[in-house]
């Protein structure tokens, strides 16, 4: 039985071996963020992920990607009625309709997991 205010959940032995494995590689790197323990590392994957799901959900109706080129993404902003293209300027994105490191343009890019995981693989990373 979990600890008192604590959860436990049932989850396959191949997604378990999955999370531990990328959890010993990352050891490290996870340490300098706080996340001490398998479990932290567990709940910052969740939090991580329902923050990514929130962001999409707040602006999928508005926005919408329309393409995505070796630097750029052309996003369709529904609101504005106009087309933000963000690209990659300097090791980060940078949005040229709103002229903006930190808009909601980025914001949403940053949002679509298979740009994530690009950026995310060439160290790009957003700046909250």
């Amino acid at each position: 039985m979990p600890k008192a205010g604590f959860k436990s959940i049932t989850i396959s032995e191949e997604v378990y071996n999955r999370f531990h494995d990328t959890y010993k590689k990352s050891k490290h790197e996870l340490a300098m963020k706080g996340v001490n323990s398998f479990a932290g590392y567990i709940t910052y994957m969740m939090e991580d992920r329902m923050q990514k799901d929130d962001t999409f959900a707040r602006y999928a109706p508005k926005l919408e990607k329309i393409s995505v080129d070796d630097d750029r993404v052309v996003v369709k902003d529904n609101i504005k009625n106009r087309i933000a293209e963000i690209a990659v300027q300097n090791n980060e994105l940078y949005c040229l309709l709103c002229e903006e490191k930190n808009c909601v343009h980025v914001g949403f890019v940053f949002s679509l997991p298979e740009i994530y995981e690009i950026l995310n693989a060439r160290g790009i990373k957003h700046q909250r």
